[in-house]
């Protein structure tokens, strides 16, 4: 593990503003860019073309573009879904995928309240939306800032600097600003700042135009958002470089790859189910289905921020907690419960 190699995503993103038109002026195509920096795709297996044109992109050599090892620290948010399915990193870039009317500003200020508990210092970067949920996060934020400018300013008095995370605006990757402050952040010396970039225009981000480098992507779902199942993440398509390049223990690695598993397949099968009734299924797969519906309901969770809607006590799951009840589920220990049973829990 230490001598796996990954791109110096930080390094990119102070270097190249744009970094999705940049890849495609020269012929690489920004899914794959994207893929690369978040590491869905290993850097052992891309092309040497592709890994040598970052590094011109960069202007920097292949030694400073590559590092070995695991550097990278994950953040506990005691949320089920995000501990398990997209571990945040620190110093990393958090992006949130999902249209409106998903619970995507609802996720956002809870992981504001849980990670301010911890120590963190929360910058918001205000922006041109008005959306409610995103006022409720400017409200609730340490710090307000209008731009860069002011970031940088603010950060340079701010002791414990890898403890502030930014809040801002998908569109300050878009305007190039992003690039901006981490350009200064890097000449300053800084440490590796946590960010979380969300989407208030409620348009789903295409795999051709992607936000950029992410080390923690989160994707919602309307699947799950319908039936009320929150926070409706879709743990099949999330993804976290902690997870893709295994930089987590083997416990937390393996129970994530088979609860991913048994979601994919139950996902297949509710669909003949729905189509052509249970009782045409075999009974194996009517047994994967069960489970895959309580881990489902599993993966749902009271808030802090919600509890005055919903009349639930917020729960704090530690991700020791939350690898301990999916392996129960998967090994079929909670076979003689029901989705209700589950749905809206803490702790197994």
């Amino acid at each position: 593990m230490d001598n796996q190699l990954k791109l110096n995503v930080a390094l990119l993103r102070r270097r190249v503003p744009n970094l999705t038109s940049a890849a495609k002026a020269v012929g690489l195509r920004p899914a794959t860019v994207s893929n690369l920096c978040t590491g869905k795709i290993p850097v052992g297996r891309a092309e040497v073309k592709t890994v040598v044109a970052l590094a011109s992109l960069a202007n920097c050599t292949l030694d400073e573009l590559l590092i070995r090892g695991n550097r990278l620290e994950m953040i506990e948010t005691g949320i089920k879904v995000v501990d398990l399915f997209c571990p945040l990193v620190k110093g990393g870039t958090v992006g949130f995928v999902a249209r409106s009317q998903m619970g995507q500003l609802v996720l956002l200020n809870e992981l504001m309240l849980r990670l301010q508990k911890k120590g963190f210092k929360m910058i918001f970067v205000d922006g041109a939306d008005d959306e409610p949920d995103a006022a409720e996060a400017r409200s609730a934020s340490d710090y307000v800032c209008g731009n860069a400018g002011e970031v940088f300013e603010l950060l340079n008095g701010i002791k414990k600097k890898e403890e502030a995370i930014i809040i801002a605006d998908r569109a300050i990757v878009t305007s190039g600003e992003l690039f901006k402050m981490n350009e200064q952040f890097g000449q300053a010396g800084f440490p590796e700042i946590t960010t979380f970039l969300y989407d208030p225009s409620g348009e789903a981000v295409d795999a051709e135009d992607p936000y950029g480098p992410l080390d923690t992507l989160i994707p919602f779902d309307l699947d799950l958002a319908t039936r009320q199942l929150y926070p409706a993440v879709q743990p099949v398509k999330a993804v976290s470089t902690l997870l893709e390049d295994a930089l987590l223990d083997n416990n937390h690695l393996s129970i994530q790859r088979r609860a991913r598993k048994l979601l994919r397949r139950y996902r297949e099968i509710r669909v003949l189910v729905n189509n052509i009734g249970q009782d045409k299924i075999p009974e194996t797969e009517i047994v994967l289905y069960k489970r895959g519906q309580m881990l489902e309901a599993f993966l749902t969770q009271p808030f802090y921020v919600a509890e005055a809607f919903t009349g639930l006590q917020g729960e704090y799951v530690t991700a020791e907690m939350t690898l301990s009840g999916v392996q129960k589920i998967i090994d079929g220990g909670t076979d003689s419960l029901t989705p209700e049973q589950l749905k809206y829990t803490g702790k197994l």
